[in-house]
Protein backbone atom coordinates (compact mmCIF):
# COMPACT_ATOMS: atom_id res chain seq x y z
CA UNK A 1 0.00 0.00 0.00
CA UNK A 2 1.29 3.84 -0.84
CA UNK A 3 -0.45 6.32 1.03
CA UNK A 4 -1.22 9.36 -0.55
CA UNK A 5 -3.15 11.37 1.91
CA UNK A 6 -4.99 11.47 5.08
CA UNK A 7 -8.04 13.44 6.40
CA UNK A 8 -6.63 14.73 9.27
CA UNK A 9 -6.22 18.65 8.83
CA UNK A 10 -3.47 20.91 10.38
CA UNK A 11 -3.19 24.04 11.84
CA UNK A 12 0.60 25.38 11.72
CA UNK A 13 1.64 25.40 8.07
CA UNK A 14 4.83 21.81 7.83
CA UNK A 15 7.74 24.23 7.57
CA UNK A 16 9.65 21.85 8.61
CA UNK A 17 8.22 18.71 6.94
CA UNK A 18 9.00 20.61 3.78
CA UNK A 19 12.49 21.76 4.74
CA UNK A 20 13.11 17.68 5.51
CA UNK A 21 12.02 16.72 2.05
CA UNK A 22 13.70 20.03 0.76
CA UNK A 23 17.07 18.44 2.15
CA UNK A 24 16.76 14.94 1.20
CA UNK A 25 15.97 16.22 -2.77
CA UNK A 26 19.07 18.27 -2.49
CA UNK A 27 21.19 15.41 -1.28
CA UNK A 28 19.77 13.50 -3.82
CA UNK A 29 20.49 16.08 -7.11
CA UNK A 30 24.02 17.39 -5.34
CA UNK A 31 25.89 14.30 -3.68
CA UNK A 32 23.96 11.36 -5.37
CA UNK A 33 24.15 13.10 -8.53
CA UNK A 34 20.75 11.85 -9.73
CA UNK A 35 21.06 8.60 -8.71
CA UNK A 36 23.52 8.32 -11.80
CA UNK A 37 26.08 4.66 -10.55
CA UNK A 38 29.43 6.72 -9.68
CA UNK A 39 28.20 9.21 -7.95
CA UNK A 40 25.57 7.35 -5.89
CA UNK A 41 28.05 5.04 -4.75
CA UNK A 42 31.06 7.49 -4.05
CA UNK A 43 27.72 9.39 -1.97
CA UNK A 44 26.92 6.01 -0.07
CA UNK A 45 30.37 4.78 0.30
CA UNK A 46 31.08 8.45 2.47
CA UNK A 47 28.02 9.43 3.71
CA UNK A 48 26.30 6.17 4.71
CA UNK A 49 26.56 4.35 8.19
CA UNK A 50 28.76 1.61 8.81
CA UNK A 51 27.75 -0.15 11.30
CA UNK A 52 31.50 -2.09 12.20
CA UNK A 53 33.08 1.34 11.04
CA UNK A 54 31.01 3.11 13.69
CA UNK A 55 32.47 0.46 16.65
CA UNK A 56 35.47 0.06 15.00
CA UNK A 57 35.29 -4.02 14.44
CA UNK A 58 36.49 -3.28 10.75
CA UNK A 59 40.30 -3.32 10.41
CA UNK A 60 40.53 0.60 8.24
CA UNK A 61 40.84 -0.31 4.03
CA UNK A 62 38.66 -3.58 5.11
CA UNK A 63 35.06 -3.04 3.60
CA UNK A 64 32.34 -4.46 0.44
CA UNK A 65 32.57 -4.40 -3.32
CA UNK A 66 29.85 -2.22 -4.39
CA UNK A 67 30.04 -3.18 -8.08
CA UNK A 68 32.28 -3.29 -10.89
CA UNK A 69 35.43 -1.13 -10.35
CA UNK A 70 33.53 0.24 -7.22
CA UNK A 71 35.11 -0.74 -3.35
CA UNK A 72 33.71 1.03 -0.31
CA UNK A 73 36.37 0.96 2.18
CA UNK A 74 36.17 1.26 5.53
CA UNK A 75 38.14 4.63 7.38
CA UNK A 76 40.24 4.78 10.14
CA UNK A 77 38.37 6.13 13.47
CA UNK A 78 34.76 5.50 14.36
CA UNK A 79 32.97 8.55 11.87
CA UNK A 80 29.95 8.92 14.03
CA UNK A 81 29.03 11.89 11.90
CA UNK A 82 27.47 9.21 9.62
CA UNK A 83 24.94 8.40 11.47
CA UNK A 84 23.12 11.71 10.70
CA UNK A 85 24.40 11.96 7.26
CA UNK A 86 23.14 8.59 6.32
CA UNK A 87 19.46 10.17 7.20
CA UNK A 88 19.25 12.26 4.10
CA UNK A 89 21.41 9.23 1.92
CA UNK A 90 19.16 7.18 -0.64
CA UNK A 91 19.86 4.32 -2.45
CA UNK A 92 17.74 4.86 -5.78
CA UNK A 93 14.93 6.78 -7.44
CA UNK A 94 11.78 4.51 -5.68
CA UNK A 95 13.75 4.82 -2.16
CA UNK A 96 13.89 8.65 -2.17
CA UNK A 97 10.02 8.44 -3.47
CA UNK A 98 8.31 6.37 -1.43
CA UNK A 99 10.28 7.61 2.01
CA UNK A 100 9.30 11.04 0.62
CA UNK A 101 5.53 10.54 0.15
CA UNK A 102 5.50 8.80 3.86
CA UNK A 103 6.77 11.43 5.39
CA UNK A 104 4.82 14.01 3.38
CA UNK A 105 1.38 12.48 4.25
CA UNK A 106 2.17 11.84 8.27
CA UNK A 107 4.74 14.46 9.07
CA UNK A 108 2.78 17.63 8.49
CA UNK A 109 0.37 16.26 11.36
CA UNK A 110 3.27 15.80 14.17
CA UNK A 111 4.46 18.66 13.41
CA UNK A 112 1.52 19.95 13.70
CA UNK A 113 1.28 18.32 17.28
CA UNK A 114 4.57 19.16 18.40
CA UNK A 115 6.23 22.65 16.46
CA UNK A 116 8.38 23.42 14.53
CA UNK A 117 11.55 22.98 16.45
CA UNK A 118 10.38 20.00 19.13
CA UNK A 119 9.73 18.03 15.56
CA UNK A 120 13.10 18.55 14.39
CA UNK A 121 14.50 17.58 17.19
CA UNK A 122 11.86 14.46 17.42
CA UNK A 123 12.63 13.68 13.85
CA UNK A 124 16.63 13.33 14.11
CA UNK A 125 16.60 11.87 17.72
CA UNK A 126 14.41 8.72 16.31
CA UNK A 127 16.54 8.53 12.98
CA UNK A 128 19.53 8.11 15.63
CA UNK A 129 17.42 5.44 17.87
CA UNK A 130 16.93 3.83 13.96
CA UNK A 131 20.49 3.50 13.31
CA UNK A 132 21.60 2.05 16.50
CA UNK A 133 18.57 -0.71 16.72
CA UNK A 134 20.39 -1.62 12.99
CA UNK A 135 24.07 -1.33 14.87
CA UNK A 136 22.91 -3.90 17.40
CA UNK A 137 21.64 -6.63 15.43
CA UNK A 138 24.64 -6.44 12.78
CA UNK A 139 27.34 -4.58 14.94
CA UNK A 140 30.33 -6.05 12.30
CA UNK A 141 28.56 -5.06 9.55
CA UNK A 142 30.57 -3.75 6.34
CA UNK A 143 27.44 -2.88 4.30
CA UNK A 144 26.38 0.67 4.37
CA UNK A 145 23.56 1.63 5.65
CA UNK A 146 21.29 5.09 3.69
CA UNK A 147 18.19 6.05 4.09
CA UNK A 148 15.52 8.73 5.91
CA UNK A 149 12.96 5.82 6.56
CA UNK A 150 14.13 4.76 10.13
CA UNK A 151 13.82 8.86 11.39
CA UNK A 152 9.96 8.81 9.03
CA UNK A 153 9.46 5.10 10.93
CA UNK A 154 9.44 7.40 14.39
CA UNK A 155 7.14 9.36 12.36
CA UNK A 156 4.67 6.41 11.96
CA UNK A 157 4.70 5.53 15.10
CA UNK A 158 3.76 8.82 16.79
CA UNK A 159 0.97 9.14 14.55
CA UNK A 160 -0.13 5.71 15.36
CA UNK A 161 -0.71 6.55 18.97
CA UNK A 162 -1.76 10.16 18.50
CA UNK A 163 -4.09 9.70 15.63
CA UNK A 164 -5.09 5.87 15.70
CA UNK A 165 -8.39 6.02 13.70
CA UNK A 166 -7.96 9.33 11.18
CA UNK A 167 -8.50 7.67 7.85
CA UNK A 168 -5.87 7.01 5.30
CA UNK A 169 -5.99 6.86 1.86
CA UNK A 170 -3.85 4.47 -0.50
CA UNK A 171 -2.87 2.97 -3.46
CA UNK A 172 -2.86 -0.84 -3.54
CA UNK A 173 -1.46 -2.00 -6.91
CA UNK A 174 -2.53 -5.10 -7.88
CA UNK A 175 -0.47 -6.31 -10.94
CA UNK A 176 -1.67 -3.80 -13.70
CA UNK A 177 -4.17 -2.73 -12.06
CA UNK A 178 -4.47 0.29 -9.23
CA UNK A 179 -7.11 0.57 -6.65
CA UNK A 180 -7.58 1.99 -3.77
CA UNK A 181 -8.37 2.06 -0.27
CA UNK A 182 -9.15 3.93 2.59
CA UNK A 183 -8.15 2.46 6.32
CA UNK A 184 -7.81 4.02 9.95
CA UNK A 185 -4.40 4.29 10.64
CA UNK A 186 -3.87 1.94 13.05
CA UNK A 187 -4.94 -0.30 10.96
CA UNK A 188 -2.53 0.83 7.98
CA UNK A 189 0.28 1.21 10.48
CA UNK A 190 0.14 -1.52 12.08
CA UNK A 191 -0.04 -3.76 9.08
CA UNK A 192 2.65 -1.81 8.18
CA UNK A 193 5.15 -2.54 11.36
CA UNK A 194 3.94 -6.28 11.56
CA UNK A 195 5.53 -6.41 8.17
CA UNK A 196 8.94 -5.11 8.90
CA UNK A 197 8.88 -7.85 12.15
CA UNK A 198 8.13 -10.39 10.49
CA UNK A 199 10.29 -9.40 6.97
CA UNK A 200 13.29 -8.82 10.04
CA UNK A 201 13.58 -11.67 11.68
CA UNK A 202 14.83 -14.15 9.41
CA UNK A 203 17.33 -11.99 8.73
CA UNK A 204 18.75 -12.23 12.65
CA UNK A 205 22.35 -14.09 12.82
CA UNK A 206 22.05 -14.02 9.10
CA UNK A 207 24.97 -12.39 6.85
CA UNK A 208 23.89 -9.50 6.00
CA UNK A 209 24.64 -8.57 2.33
CA UNK A 210 22.17 -5.77 1.42
CA UNK A 211 18.51 -4.48 1.30
CA UNK A 212 16.39 -3.23 3.32
CA UNK A 213 17.19 -2.24 7.01
CA UNK A 214 14.26 -4.03 8.56
CA UNK A 215 15.48 -2.82 12.56
CA UNK A 216 16.28 -0.07 11.51
CA UNK A 217 12.12 0.74 10.83
CA UNK A 218 11.56 -0.94 13.84
CA UNK A 219 13.80 0.77 16.38
CA UNK A 220 12.21 4.22 14.83
CA UNK A 221 8.76 3.46 15.05
CA UNK A 222 9.04 2.03 18.67
CA UNK A 223 11.27 5.00 19.32
CA UNK A 224 8.27 7.39 17.89
CA UNK A 225 5.81 5.43 20.14
CA UNK A 226 7.45 6.39 23.37
CA UNK A 227 8.93 9.70 22.52
CA UNK A 228 5.49 11.45 20.84
CA UNK A 229 4.64 11.86 25.01
CA UNK A 230 7.94 13.51 25.35
CA UNK A 231 7.52 15.83 22.46
CA UNK A 232 4.02 16.28 21.90
CA UNK A 233 2.03 19.36 23.23
CA UNK A 234 0.22 18.62 26.64
CA UNK A 235 -3.43 19.04 24.90
CA UNK A 236 -2.46 17.07 21.87
CA UNK A 237 -1.64 14.03 24.34
CA UNK A 238 -5.05 15.36 26.75
CA UNK A 239 -6.96 15.57 23.78
CA UNK A 240 -6.80 11.85 22.45
CA UNK A 241 -6.45 10.35 25.58
CA UNK A 242 -2.51 9.66 25.79
CA UNK A 243 -2.15 11.48 28.99
CA UNK A 244 -4.98 11.23 31.58
CA UNK A 245 -8.04 13.75 31.33
CA UNK A 246 -8.36 14.40 27.47
CA UNK A 247 -12.03 14.52 25.55
CA UNK A 248 -10.78 11.90 23.40
CA UNK A 249 -9.78 12.54 19.41
CA UNK A 250 -10.93 13.56 16.25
Amino acid sequence: MIPYRDENPTTLPPILTVGIIALNVLAWVFLEGFGTERALTAAVCNYGLIPGEVLQRLPPGSGIQMGPGAFCAVDPGPQYWTVLSSMFMHGGWMHIIGNMVFLWVFGNNIEDAMGHGRFAVFYLVCGVAAAAAQIAVNPNSAVPMVGASGAISGVLGGYMLLYPRVRVHALVPLGFYMTTVKLPAYVMLGMWILLQILSGLPALGAQERGGTAFFAHIGGFVAGLVLIRVFAKREYLEQRKVLPGGYGYH
